[in-house]
């Protein structure tokens, strides 16, 4: 949402709820303190998906551990190499409702497990006798890295070769970089109060949260997209601090991520002046991430923005999917230039508006002549009934014609029409004629039943459209006898 609509995302809020132990009451008081809303929708949304998934966590059966080598310790070689030969340490057997999984436990690993801010990453390993299994996802888990398969290898006490997806791994580092890249931008562009509030490394996209009072504007937006596009072509080599103490990387002005937790002993990233505490894997320059775009900026709570970005392939899909709309619209509006023919076109139907404005001026005028002349009787007051194909905004100029003919006395409207198959009930009745009990509001409610609709209005005039084109014709007779019953 905008900041115009002072509504928190409920998403959002259930994130505090859920990630941060956030009262929504408490979420909703700060919320309306501030004049804003929290989208409850959304919030209930959240909460039944939690119950689902809890529902689902509680028939997952989780066997025991299986031990196969005396060890506890999993070394993370991911951040040098995409693949390693391994020994499997320990594996389990989970079922979840009618599937059933395996997670492994390595002694080394290149596959970088699911925390903070980044995916895990997938891949394969492979025996000595070339029987391959899928990684489909690495967790952490209690300090280890849990590797999860969906087929279990004939011998498990084999030596494997594992091999990461090389080619996801690489797209989730272009993303990763570019969003430390992103928030040194935030910062360098709108000011030092940027903090990030939450992110999200995956392979398509970059998600990434920050305090900021106000909506970015496209220049600031420009800004901010120039700014780290520079950055990439001046190709900055990545600088990794491994094992530093904390005292060591803030004297060094890294800034630490909204999400990781941190031990002593940190790790920093340094891409020129973007100095960062993270755990992740990164892009060895900045050159490799290719070229970044922002997708969307939009608020997700009072003082909280989100920005989604991509980077690399997707940024090209995403000119070429442009391109491939501009050589569309191009030839839809049969100009090259789009932005004279967009102004041709505004221009045409500018004109077309005046000319469809003066027809209609013609059609009430002709209609209105038209049933002047066939006014009938009935009970000594002047009956104008209209059955027609014109527009209800005509059909109401008339019924005011009608009203300023009568010097509103003495009169009675009905207009049964059906517009773009819709059917439509107007009624317009003189003021002596309201005074007299009669209500058009009353008297249309009732006749609108019949062409499958309803409406409602003044006592002097009402209108309702409906769903049965072939009740016209009734609907007018019932109104006309509840006008003139006895």
């Amino acid at each position: 949402q905008d900041n115009n609509t002072k509504l928190i995302d409920g998403d959002f809020a259930f994130e505090l709820y859920d990630t941060y132990g956030f009262p929504i009451d408490l979420t909703i008081l700060m919320a309306r303190e501030q004049g804003w809303e929290v989208d409850m929708e959304g919030f209930e949304k959240g909460l039944e998906e939690q119950k689902q998934r809890s529902r689902q966590a509680a028939s997952i059966d989780t066997e025991d551990w299986v031990e196969l080598r005396d060890s506890n310790v999993t070394q993370f070689v991911g951040y040098d190499f995409d693949e390693s030969d391994i020994e499997i340490l320990r594996y389990r057997k989970v079922k979840q409702k009618d599937k059933v999984f395996y997670q492994l436990v390595f002694n080394q690993t290149p596959f970088y497990a699911e925390q903070g801010v980044q995916v895990g990453d997938t891949g394969y390993i492979e025996s000595e006798t070339g029987e391959r299994i899928s990684i489909i996802d690495t967790k952490l888990e209690n300090g280890l890295n849990s590797h999860s398969i969906n087929k279990f290898p004939s011998d498990i006490t084999s030596t494997f070769r594992a091999v990461i997806n090389k080619d996801r791994r690489k797209k989730i580092e272009n993303n990763h970089s570019a969003t430390h890249l992103l928030h040194h931008a935030l910062r360098e562009v709108l000011g030092d109060h940027v903090e990030q509030k939450g992110s999200l490394v995956e392979a398509d996209r970059l998600r990434f949260d920050f305090s900021h009072f106000s909506k970015l504007s496209q220049e600031e937006i420009r800004k901010i997209e120039t700014l780290i596009n520079s950055r990439i072509r001046e190709n900055n080599p990545v600088e990794e601090f491994k094992e530093i103490s904390m005292d060591d990387a803030m004297t060094m002005g890294a800034i630490a991520l909204f999400g990781e937790k941190y031990d002593d002993d940190v790790r920093v990233i340094r891409f020129g002046d973007s100095i960062e505490l993270c755990g992740g894997t990164h892009v060895a320059s900045t050159g490799d991430i290719g070229m970044f775009k922002i997708a969307s900026e939009s608020a997700i709570a009072s003082g909280i923005r989100r920005i989604e970005a991509i980077t690399g392939e997707k940024v090209e899909e995403y000119i070429h999917s442009q391109d491939e709309m501009i050589e569309e619209l191009k030839s839809i509006i049969q100009h090259n230039n789009l932005k004279q023919g967009i102004q041709r076109l505004i221009s045409d139907n500018t004109s077309l508006k005046d000319r469809i404005e003066e027809f209609e001026k013609e059609k009430i005028e002709s209609l209105f002549h038209s049933l002047k002349e066939n006014i009938t009787e009935i009970d000594s007051i002047n009956y104008i009934e209209l059955k027609t194909s014109v527009s209800p905004d005509i059909i109401k100029d008339l019924a005011f014609r009608f009203k300023d003919y009568f010097q509103n006395n003495n009169f009675v409207f009905i207009s049964g029409s059906n517009y773009q198959n819709r059917p439509n009930l107007s009624i317009m009745l003189s003021d002596d004629l309201v005074k007299k009990a009669r209500n058009a509001g009353n008297i249309i409610k009732e006749a609108a039943k019949l062409i499958q609709g309803g409406g409602g209005g003044q006592p002097f005039f009402a209108s309702a459209g409906g769903k049965n084109p072939e009740g016209i014709e009734e609907a007018i007779n019932k109104a006309k006898e509840l006008i003139f019953k006895k």
